[in-house]
């Protein structure tokens, strides 16, 4: 049987501090690592202790890179219980993520898109996520 991989989800943003205080605060979540001046990077990952998933957001200061996400280029994060997606979703937006029409209507039935400063989109969806 195959061990569970890790998955980091690397992201190069135009304010580290601003997009680690805006996921850190809406998602809950915890700065595991932090790193400055590595071959002129600063970057910043956040998840939680046991979580098998972290993002990691970078700044690069000799050469920096514009995101530049499409419209269906999705994080999406499944929670099945719908009181719980709905103090998250009402959370995403009191914190500063914007709610948008998705791109593909199907995460419109039953989930909310948001999109952060930078134009990156998360889906809450509500429901399980089935293999």
């Amino acid at each position: 049987m195959r061990p569970e991989l890790a998955l980091r989800i690397a992201r190069p943003v135009s304010d580290l501090a601003r997009a680690e205080r805006l996921y850190k605060t809406a998602l809950d979540l915890d700065v595991l690592a932090r790193f400055e001046g590595h071959q002129g990077f600063d970057g910043v990952m956040l998840g939680q202790a046991g979580m098998a998933w972290h993002f990691e957001f970078t700044y690069c200061h000799t050469h920096p890179v514009k995101p530049s996400p499409t419209v269906d280029d999705l994080v999406v994060l499944y929670e099945p219980d719908v009181q719980k997606w709905q103090a998250l979703c009402a959370k995403f937006e009191t914190e500063g993520f914007v709610r948008v029409a998705s791109f593909n209507p199907w995460w419109d039935v039953s989930g909310r898109t948001f999109e952060d400063f930078d134009g990156y989109r998360i889906v809450l969806q509500n429901g399980n996520w089935d293999a």
